[in-house]
């Protein structure tokens, strides 16, 4: 793995978790002020680190970032705020005890259980041991992914190794989430670090475009979290590595959008106890907006969800999810095909063998729906799961 030049990392178990052995507060620091930038949920119901992070970011004052999992720390009033708040207090005073850092320069997160206090003596225990396991390693790095997971199968990572003119350039990121999946935005944590040097608002636009195409494109059961934070660490410019500009920010966008994607596919692909990864693919809509509402209709579909689980080529639930999307479309250019296989255009059903259909979407995790939905430039990507009975079991038995 290569690493970007400048951050170290550490995950560590405190004991937050009941399962043992289980890491549960993660320590991202870089060695000297970076710049961060941050995308969060839209949700109204925030929880207190989120509020904490947004107000800090974007910026180019951050050390790090510390994280904890295990407890959500929503819904906690002032105390949750004030928890919150210490947490990048003692992430400061770990990293440097003379005081020199401070605590608004340290984002937060936490995930979890909502609705409980944070074990502080845990919390604080786990964050001087991760200073103390801080290091600029492929392990260093793995731990760090392992601390910030819940309910996850397993951990969620990508990475990029690419040259912005005369310069190597990296990109790693990590995330979690498998459940309470909705955009824009859900249960999930994402973190990228680069060592290519941006300024605080252009890193904004860059990681909030990415965010669009990406993390803003998956769901679940389309249950929108309390704690969604994605945020990426960039390095200081310089005046011998300036800002990112013309071709080389284009190039950098481009390789974050695609790692960002590569990311956010991984979080309904472990979707609580799915079978099934959709990938719905809409075209012909009068815009973009309009391609993004269509998808999602089909996305939160419990119908189309189920029906993938069994493999039933219902295509009728497809496109009658289209018609409710709220946005105009053209029944008569409409066309749909799953797995590459024609089920349905300009209006009318095709013949097909439904075995077969059935069959491809049995036989995969991935099963593709192609919508067309007229003659417009509007296209749009979506990714989700299906729903079956494991789904339910799983989140009916979540804090008990």
């Amino acid at each position: 793995m290569h690493l970007p030049v400048g951050f170290r990392f550490a995950g560590v178990v405190s004991k937050i978790k009941s399962r043992p052995g289980a890491r549960d507060v993660t320590l991202i620091v870089s060695d000297s002020a970076c710049v961060a930038a941050g995308v969060y949920t839209t949700n109204q119901i925030v929880a207190a680190p989120v509020v904490v992070s947004r107000s800090r970011t974007p910026s180019n004052t951050i050390r790090g970032i510390v994280v904890n999992s295990g407890n959500a720390n929503a819904c906690t009033g002032s105390r949750g705020h004030q928890d919150a708040v210490e947490m990048t207090k003692l992430a400061a005073a770990a990293i440097d005890p003379t005081g020199s850092l401070t605590a608004d320069q340290f984002v937060v997160m936490s995930t979890g259980v909502i609705g409980r206090f944070l074990p502080m003596d845990k919390v604080k225990e786990g964050i001087q041991a991760a200073s103390r396991e801080l290091a600029a390693t492929e392990q260093g790095f793995l731990n760090a992914c392992d601390g910030i997971l819940t309910t996850d199968i397993a951990r969620k990572t990508a990475e990029r190794k690419f040259k912005l003119g005369a310069n190597d350039t990296h990109i790693v990121g990590m995330c979690k989430g498998a459940g309470m999946i909705g955009p824009k935005m859900a249960t999930m944590l994402a973190i990228i670090i680069t060592d290519a040097p941006l300024d605080p608002a252009q890193a904004q636009r860059i990681l909030q475009a990415a965010a669009n195409k990406s993390f803003n494109c998956i769901s679940v059961e389309g249950h929108m979290s309390t704690n969604d934070s994605l945020v990426m660490l960039a390095a200081q410019p310089t005046a011998s590595k300036p800002a990112l500009d013309g071709k080389a920010e284009l190039d950098f966008a481009k390789q974050l959008e695609e790692l960002a994607i590569e990311l956010a596919k991984k979080i309904p692909d472990d979707g609580e106890g799915a079978t099934h990864l959709l990938e719905i693919r809409i075209a012909g809509a009068n815009t973009d907006a309009d391609a993004d509402a269509v998808a999602r209709s089909v996305a939160l579909s419990n119908l189309v969800k189920t029906a993938i689980t069994g493999g039933d080529p219902n295509w009728g639930r497809i496109v009658s999810a289209a018609g409710y999307a709220g946005v105009p479309i053209r029944p008569e250019f409409t066309a749909l095909k799953i797995n590459g296989i024609p089920l349905f255009d300009r209006g009318e059903p095709l013949p097909f063998d439904a075995t077969t259909v059935s069959s491809s979407i049995k036989g995969a995790k991935l099963t593709e729906i192609d919508l067309q939905v007229g003659m417009g430039p509007g296209k749009a990507t979506h990714w989700t799961t299906d729903l079956n009975t494991e789904y339910v079991r799983f989140n009916s038995e979540y804090t008990t």
